[in-house]
């Protein structure tokens, strides 16, 4: 699952080792941090996201509803402050509004 927030973005896998927990990974550093400050967050240099942390899946669910009630824009693409970040973001949107019929 890919999650954009406006200040982070975020892939998250079911661990395989582990049913129980999910693994968080991040392509830049601090990301993963920004939603789950108490996180142990590693690196593993070989992978493409290279920013990891194994969480449990019940603390990743309460999160994100956390997350979500604190949502207090009314246009997503304007609430991305940090600029690299949001032309990455429209450049998804582009590609996203591509598959709209």
């Amino acid at each position: 699952m890919w999650i954009q927030f406006n200040n982070a973005f975020l892939s998250i896998v079911e661990n395989r080792d582990n049913e129980l927990e999910l693994l968080v990974r991040a392509r830049i550093k601090g990301d993963i941090e920004k939603i789950f400050p108490e996180a142990h967050v590693f690196e593993d240099d070989s992978a493409d996201y290279k920013y990891r942390a194994f969480i449990s899946k019940a603390k990743v669910a309460a999160r994100m509803m956390l997350k979500i009630t604190e949502i207090n824009y009314d246009n997503f693409k304007n609430s991305v402050k940090e600029i690299t970040r949001k032309n990455a973001y429209s450049n998804i949107w582009v590609e996203l509004r591509k598959l709209q019929k």
